[in-house]
């Protein structure tokens, strides 16, 4: 009877750390979809008129990377939080403070009030919020990876991921609604005076809700509490720790820059090239990313089954051959029908997106406990500096071949990251979480866990 109590309270944790770890990652990816979806019709409101249309690019460029410079030092140091003092503590923390400022963003004075003052606040908050972001998702997932027993990571690790995609169509529909009920326009406008705060007030609701949840439900990870604790930070740089966070670092490189040529680019493409308008635009993104996130589950459950080195290595392949060809057929296509533009835009975002559903489960298979988090928040955050920089290769590029084309050799290149950075890894699948931790025990806070785990031991669980 006691060990079925046991066991029945361990499924009730797995459950809510599962849940804990998607919502967080949809209440992250959210506040991060704000700026880009919700703010892009009321620019305005924070932003000179005066600006020239390369001032202005630049500033609104400012409002969107300052978020991603916050990303990594907030994996940094939340990760440090969360392999120290514990998972569930460091996404709480975390989630408040992206929360609470994404409420006070939603209440700030435009440029009348208070001149150039409005954006350098907005900029700045955005960085703060970035580094709660970073935080959030550094200390969410591991948790709930290690909740999951083995066969079931891939899966769990997936529907994790879903949040992504589900929280730009979500952001979506909320901000083409609110444009309905109030029409953007010049400053006076109703959507740019007060319809913009809508979605801000209510993500930040929604982040606040989700830390009610998260400390009423979700159970401290039982491996972090059973680890020895240490310099994680320093484990990490250190070792085979060092060599497994370089071969994770060049795979995430090739993950970010193969999703901007989709979600950063394309869609200038399409209201550009293609001459769509921004409804238009709207409803072939939303259509495509509900696809990506059932295409997310799929990758990692087939990754569960085949392995994620070799899906790893052969997807890459699949979205660099297949996904490049069907950009450039859209591209030079530039079909008339709205049917056929969405068509392609899904089938491309499928096939170069649904490899990002190992993400969160292969990434924690990489570390053992005493530096999971931190490994897991850099090697996803830092990851995304260099891609960042795309515009640059596309000017770059473009004294090669036409501007519109430049996207495709850099999607080709991250997509050659990906197989590379997977061959580069062993495989993981079959990690045991509690065995590596013994074989880093043993090795002085240092292991491979797909070399060292599953020789040592059974199932964590």
């Amino acid at each position: 009877m006691t060990t079925d109590t046991g066991h029945a309270a361990h499924e009730h944790a797995r459950k809510h750390a599962q849940r804990g770890a998607f919502f967080g990652f949809f209440v992250d990816m959210f506040d991060i979809y704000l700026p880009i979806i919700a703010l892009a019709p009321a620019m305005g409101y924070f932003i000179s008129p005066d600006l020239s249309d390369t001032a202005t690019a630049i500033t609104s460029g400012m409002i969107f990377a300052a978020t991603l410079v916050g990303r990594p030092l907030g994996a940094l140091l939340f990760g440090r939080y969360a392999d120290t003092k514990g998972r569930k503590n460091a996404t709480v923390v975390a989630v408040s403070g992206f929360g609470a400022l994404t409420i006070l963003i939603g209440l700030l004075p435009g440029y009348e009030t208070w001149g150039m003052t409005s954006v350098v606040v907005f900029v700045a908050l955005r960085f703060v919020i970035g580094v709660f972001v970073g935080g959030e998702y550094t200390a969410a997932s591991p948790l709930a990876m290690e909740y999951s027993p083995k066969e079931r990571r891939g899966l769990n690790g997936g529907l994790i991921m879903t949040g992504f995609p589900l929280a730009y169509v979500v952001v979506a529909v909320i901000t083409f609604v609110m444009l309905q009920v109030a029409p953007a326009g010049e400053v006076s406008s109703p959507y740019v005076q007060w319809g913009w705060r809508i979605p801000f007030f209510i993500g930040g609701a929604l982040a606040l809700s989700f830390v009610i949840y998260y400390l009423r439900s979700v159970s401290e990870s039982e491996l972090f509490e059973g680890s020895s604790g240490g310099a994680p930070v320093k484990d990490l740089f250190s070792g085979q720790n060092l060599k497994n966070f370089i071969q994770v670092f060049v795979l995430m490189t090739g993950f970010w820059l193969s999703l901007n040529c989709v979600t950063a680019i394309l869609p200038g493409q399409l209201s550009g090239e293609l001459g769509l308008g921004e409804t238009e635009v709207t409803v072939t993104l939303i259509i495509a990313y509900l696809m990506v996130a059932v295409g997310y589950v799929v990758a990692a459950v087939i990754s569960q089954r085949v392995g994620r080195r070799p899906f790893l290595i052969v997807w890459g392949g699949i979205a660099g051959i297949g996904g490049t060809a069907v950009y450039a057929v859209l591209l030079a296509t530039k079909p008339d029908s709205l049917v056929a533009v969405i068509a392609l835009t899904t089938l491309l975002a499928v096939l170069v997106l649904s490899v990002w559903g190992l993400t969160t489960v292969y990434i924690n298979e990489r570390f053992h406990t005493g530096v999971r988090a931190t490994g897991f928040g850099l090697g996803y955050s830092l990851a995304v500096v260099v891609p960042s920089f795309y515009a640059f290769f596309q000017t770059g590029l473009s004294s090669l071949m036409p501007m519109q084309w430049t996207v495709l050799p850099l999607l080709v290149i991250g997509c050659v990251l990906i197989s590379v950075g997977g061959a580069m890894g062993p495989e993981t699948k079959d990690v045991d979480f509690a065995a590596v931790d013994a074989a880093a025990e043993g090795a002085g806070g240092t292991a491979d866990p797909a070399v060292d785990g599953p020789v040592r031991g059974g199932a964590a669980h």
